[in-house]
């Protein structure tokens, strides 16, 4: 009896547990479930970190970098048939057809995409899915979702991930066990491709979880719009010039830079020509006080006595 009361405890404890994780204080508008979200990220992280990450390693220690090239760029080349499809179903058409030519040369001249010739011959690689494809024609992303053992995703990514499976070769290659051995083969060595990245993100991100889901939200809005979504850039060159500062004597104001701001005052007084004598006479004559340290005419750029930046000294 007593042993039934501490499981039973025991689950409730684990349920409450969960439902705390499952729940935040200001969840944002892109990922209203992130509690969630969290517990699964959690638990991907986990099973990376025990599980993943080191096979990937192992394989890294086992396995010689040109090997390695020659696996990712197996797996590339068969990637490049369902990109090649959702760029035809997207209408880009030049895409699409340089994708089929990608396919076709390294199959034929790469040795069944072992070596990527195609990259040789300037045939651009490109990036593009069935979510991508559901979000060309409007379907929303819906909220973000972290998928057990897939990752960051949305609800319209996650639809097209099966859409994906379905395109992708490797998916009717039999017997079954091969398949799923390729599938595992491509696992490991995208993981270990990743394994350097992965370290400085965990060396550089306090908050994992949203640096993950931001910089997927951001990736996968700029696939969407063919790398249009970031803001332009100021146009500096449009501001006004920076005014001229000019050495004057007796601790006068400096020149205005513009000529009709120079012209107002001088009108106003009615005495133009007189004015500009006056200016030129004190200009002329030396300074009185010997010791003063020497001034350096405005807009002379003087190099100060610390932190090796330039800077202006006026009189």
């Amino acid at each position: 009896m007593m042993t039934t009361r501490l499981r039973v405890a025991g689950i409730a404890l684990a349920v409450a547990t969960f439902a705390g994780c499952a729940t935040v204080q200001n969840p944002t508008k892109e990922d209203p479930i992130e509690g969630f979200n969290r517990t699964i990220f959690t638990f991907n992280d986990t099973v990376d970190k025990y599980a993943l990450k080191p096979v990937a390693k192992g394989y890294v220690f086992v396995t010689p970098q040109p090997v390695r090239d020659s696996v990712t760029n197996f797996f590339s080349n068969i990637g490049d048939v369902y990109i090649a499809a959702n760029n035809l179903l997207q209408l880009k058409i030049a895409d699409g057809v340089s994708d089929i030519m990608r396919i076709v040369i390294n199959t034929i001249f790469g040795v069944g995409g072992l070596f990527d010739v195609a990259t040789i011959a300037k045939l651009p690689k490109h990036d593009n899915d069935l979510g991508l494809t559901l979000g060309h024609y409007g379907v929303p992303p819906g909220p973000y979702l972290v998928l057990p053992l897939f990752g960051p995703s949305t609800v319209r990514d996650g639809v097209g991930m099966v859409g994906n499976y379905f395109i992708n070769p490797l998916t009717y290659v039999q017997p079954d066990s091969l398949s799923w051995a390729l599938y595992g083969l491509n696992v490991v060595n995208t993981r270990a491709n990743l394994l350097s990245a992965s370290d400085v993100l965990e060396g550089a991100a306090l908050d994992k979880y949203s640096f993950v889901r931001n910089a997927y939200l951001q990736r996968r809005r700029y696939l969407l719009t063919g790398g249009t979504a970031s803001t332009a850039l100021p146009d500096y060159g449009s501001e006004a010039p920076l005014p001229k500062y000019e050495d004057v004597d007796g601790g006068a104001a400096a020149t205005p830079a513009s000529p009709a701001a120079a012209s107002a005052p001088e009108a106003a007084s009615g005495a133009t020509s007189s004015g500009a004598t006056g200016g030129a006479a004190g200009a002329a004559q030396p300074a009185s006080d010997t010791n003063a340290p020497p001034t350096v005419p405005g807009g002379q750029i003087v190099p100060p006595a610390h932190f090796g930046y330039p800077s202006l000294k006026l009189r």
